[in-house]
């Protein structure tokens, strides 16, 4: 006998869980499917377990750069990387059980197992031991994820050739680590890998790191890359890669031949959606298996939802548990379209994060635009803590005055963006945030500033140079 629920959520993810927790809010009945871990790949893959990791390295980075801060050490510093994972795991485990309690909390039923879609409304779960379970729901949200996207033809041993998913858990460090694509997970890896003492290769195909960001972005983070010795191959492919003892044998498009003993491979996630049998069902899906949805991000079936990476709208956390809030509110009789200004944060040292419109994007849509720019090194914040790398750049419509986008890399960086994504959120003008007071001395303060520059209003910068245009009278 099946047990019926008002909301089936699949997928315990940040989007999954928060969209259960959601739904019993607002007074539902609610249950909850997950195959493996709560917290999906964000908590035990990714995020989480990626930024202790990095939170390690970037302390040791700041500990073996201490006489700029008039601060002597004894001796060298080192690490001990059994700690580091160790505090990575505690993290996990703590995170979990937070999740755990929450959804006790609102009593919604937690069930362990593969869900598979058997018509609408209806869900089997197949748990490890046992006969596969049958659940029922008026409403169901779609929350399974992504998976990290490997290459076709290339060796899957994970001792020597791996992706995220086994990375974060490594028990010990390679001395040659290749990573193929530099994007958001390939350059977090790059800094942690290389202050922990990895020498470190990025092989990018595309013209520059951070692809999917303002290219400002990228380019000032190779700047840093270079002069830390990592190094970094744009335009460039691998053209073949085989195991040999030890490690792997790789030869670039460029014609080089090169050895590690690991690679890395971050091109990308691809949807978890192919356990679903969506068809079965009747929910449409790209070619990749995205599922399709509209702006209430209900999919072709009607009272069928689908909330984070696995409808490829926005593949972040953050955005995943917004959306997770929204389908609930959706489904449950409070319609409104899902619109929010979403955020990226990438935890490099320094760090980047990004809101709204790139210049590239402004430039294709023949937008008029006027830039603004100001170098964290002009800030009496950056200068006295020594944190003196990156810039802050605005984009503002020229004819409307709005602020289109926002864009930064430096100390703090993933911090700072959240103040600007409430303000686009807001729909504000840049003279907004321009006339907006901002605390002194912070790093924040590059962002007014930089608001002031595009609108020809900087005062910390020298004048702009204006170059009169005198119209011919014939």
């Amino acid at each position: 006998m099946s047990q019926h629920y008002d909301l089936l959520v699949v997928g315990a993810g940040p989007g999954g869980y928060v969209a259960a927790l959601k739904g019993a809010q607002l007074g539902a009945r609610v249950a909850i499917v997950e195959k493996h871990h709560l917290g999906g790949t964000c908590l035990n893959y990714g995020c989480i377990p990626s930024k202790a990791l990095l939170s390690s390295a970037e302390t040791l980075h700041l500990v073996r750069n201490a006489e700029k801060w008039g601060v002597t050490l004894p001796g060298e510093a080192s690490f001990d990387w059994k700690n580091v994972a160790a505090h990575k795991d505690r993290t996990i485990g703590q995170l979990r059980g937070g999740i755990a309690s929450l959804l006790k909390g609102r009593a919604v039923t937690q069930l362990q197992g593969l869900a598979t879609l058997d018509g609408p409304g209806r869900l089997v779960v197949r748990g490890e031991s046992g006969a596969p379970q049958i659940v029922t729901g008026d409403q169901v949200i779609l929350a399974t994820g992504s998976a990290p996207a490997r290459i076709p033809g290339w060796p899957t041993d994970p001792e020597f050739v791996c992706t995220s998913d086994e990375a974060v858990h490594w028990t010990s460090l390679p001395k040659r680590l290749l990573i193929v694509g530099g994007g958001v997970i390939g350059c977090e890896f790059a800094c942690m890998m290389h202050t922990f003492g990895v020498e470190v290769t990025i092989v990018e195909l595309l013209p520059g790191l951070l692809a999917t960001l303002d290219t400002d972005l990228g380019a000032e983070l190779l700047k840093v890359f270079q002069r830390r010795g990592i190094q970094s191959y744009l335009n460039t492919k691998v053209d073949d890669l085989h195991l040999v003892s030890g490690g792997a044998q790789v030869r670039l498009s460029s014609g080089e031949h090169l050895a590690f003993d690991r690679v890395l491979v971050a091109t990308g996630r691809t949807p978890n959606t192919q356990n679903l049998d969506l068809a079965k069902t009747g929910i449409s899906a790209d070619g990749r298996g995205f599922v399709s949805v509209n702006e209430q991000l209900e999919t072709s079936v009607p009272n069928h939802y689908c909330v984070g990476d696995s409808n490829g709208i926005s593949m972040l956390a953050h955005a995943a548990s917004a959306q997770g809030v929204a389908a609930a509110e959706n489904a449950l009789g409070k319609p409104a379209p899902w619109q929010p200004a979403i955020p990226s944060a990438v935890y490099t040292y320094p760090e980047v994060a990004a809101v709204g419109m790139t210049q590239q994007e402004a430039t294709a849509a023949k937008l008029p635009v006027s830039i603004g720019r100001f170098p964290l090194g002009h800030l009496g914040k950056a200068m006295a803590t020594r944190h003196t790398e990156g810039f802050a750049k605005m984009i503002r419509h020229r004819e409307t005055g709005q602020l289109l986008g926002a864009h930064m890399i430096g100390h703090n960086a993933t911090e700072c963006i959240a103040a600007v994504t409430s303000l686009l959120q807001q729909n504000v003008s840049m003279t907004d945030v321009a006339e907006t007071v901002w605390a002194h001395p912070t790093i924040s303060e590059a962002i007014k500033e930089a608001a002031e520059d595009a609108l020809g209003l900087g005062l910390h910068l020298p004048p702009r140079k204006i170059i009169p245009v005198v119209a011919e009278v014939t």
